[in-house]
């Protein structure tokens, strides 16, 4: 089997806009995107014509564009798929990063392909794109244990100790981001799954 590579130029972070969301579940992908975007020196500013806050870093002198819809969730498509017509980017080139009910506070994964397990925004991506083959950052937040909790519970702030966690986790995937990078997703997703050093 060949191994997994990719070209990414366009990472996204997913969440709700304004100051109610920012600290809770469901943003965990903009807070993972925001240190990003600090860690090269970058500062997000809004664009209509993606409907998102957008800035760009040249990881290994190659343009990345970031983007942090503004839409709200469950119309993430509208923003993602804007950006991706305009440059006229594959979906093999965009990476989504997502809070993931399905993992524990402290574990992120690397996925490509597969179904939106219920996400509204990776819905809305897939439809918008009409494929599901991309690349997925996604970031654990654990689960209430009952599916009737779950609205609640993501658009709640975690506790401390689930804060600190997803914030190691972050920490972690920054660090095999410059793997992905330069494509190489096996040696990322090994480094990011087993925690070791690179």
């Amino acid at each position: 089997m060949a191994a997994l590579t990719a070209d990414i130029r366009v990472v996204v972070g997913l969440g709700n806009p304004g100051a109610d969301y920012v600290d809770t579940r469901h943003n965990a992908g903009f807070w993972l995107v925001d240190e990003i975007a600090a860690d090269a020196g970058a500062t997000f500013r809004f664009d209509k014509r993606y409907h998102g806050d957008v800035c760009k870093i040249s990881p290994l002198a190659r343009d990345v564009h970031l983007l942090k819809p503004m839409t709200f969730m469950n119309r993430s498509g509208q923003a993602v798929g804007a950006l991706m017509r305009f440059y006229k980017f594959t979906p093999a080139q965009l990476l989504i990063v997502h809070d993931e009910l399905d993992l524990p506070p402290g574990t992120s994964r690397i996925k490509y392909g597969g179904g939106h397990g219920g996400h509204n925004g990776l819905r809305d991506i897939v439809s918008h794109l009409g494929s599901r083959d991309f690349f997925r950052i996604r970031i654990g937040i654990g689960h209430p244990g009952d599916s009737k909790k779950v609205i609640n519970y993501v658009l709640r702030k975690p506790s401390q100790a689930d804060s600190a966690a997803i914030a190691d986790a972050n920490r972690d995937t920054l660090a095999v981001m410059p793997l992905i990078y330069e494509g190489n997703i096996e040696k990322a997703m090994h480094a990011l799954h087993s925690r070791e050093n690179i």
